[in-house]
């Protein structure tokens, strides 16, 4: 920058207001400065604003807090500055009456699955708001929802009973499986005396000693 000329850096827009005249918006480079006129940079780039965690009440009762991401950039420099003192704001409350308006009627069984589809509708809603304050909203997604702690620690027991019945329910089919393996086993030797006397030799440990007695014939008398 010198005393006749200004720079406009990429990414941002440059204000050049004089008196008397409407304010004008630099695009990037060098431009010659104008008697009286005074200058200063918009950044246009884009960027994240969290929603701080909105509590709201759901049609039973109970409070959920709840957290969204903006995502945003400035597309008329002129407008965002002069419009409003806080034009992000406008888009703030908007998404925050939105997340409020689409849980309040719903109950906490189903807030959760509620909320995660509201991606659509609270950028469509920020979008709306943003075209006024010149900014422009890519997307709102939900970030967080916070159950209080008393229904968190709920929801994990019950999560921790179904699995410990899921472990039992395999753990009651593992031995009615082997039960049932083993009186099959105990039918079949029973059924076959050779096939029993088999099976001991076979369980017998390496270099163990077998002793076969056979009983004598008796002769006719």
């Amino acid at each position: 920058m010198s005393l006749f000329t200004t720079i406009a850096s990429p990414g941002e827009r440059l204000l050049e207001q004089r008196p008397g005249h409407p304010t004008r918006a630099l695009e990037p480079g060098k431009h010659r400065r104008r008697r009286g006129a005074t200058y200063f940079p918009v950044d246009v780039r884009e960027r994240l604003e969290q929603v701080s965690p909105q509590e709201v009440l759901t049609a039973d009762g109970v409070a959920v807090k709840v957290t969204a991401v903006i995502r945003w950039s400035v597309i008329d420099a002129v407008q965002f500055t002069e419009h409003t003192a806080q034009p992000l704001a406008v888009v703030y409350l908007a998404v925050q009456v939105t997340l409020r308006d689409a849980l309040v009627g719903v109950p906490v069984e189903e807030a959760l699955t509620a909320v995660r589809g509201l991606g659509p509708s609270l950028t469509a809603t920020a979008r709306a708001a943003a075209e006024t304050v010149g900014i422009e909203v890519s997307d709102v997604a939900v970030k967080d929802v916070m159950l209080p702690v008393e229904l968190r620690t709920a929801y994990a027991s019950l999560v921790t009973a179904k699995q410990q019945a899921q472990v039992q329910l395999e753990q009651a089919r593992a031995e009615t499986a082997a039960l049932r393996s083993l009186a099959n086993a105990a039918k079949l030797l029973d059924e076959h005396p050779a096939l029993a006397r088999m099976r001991i030799v076979q369980a017998m440990p390496y270099g163990s000693t077998l002793k076969v007695s056979l009983d004598s014939e008796q002769t006719p008398q």
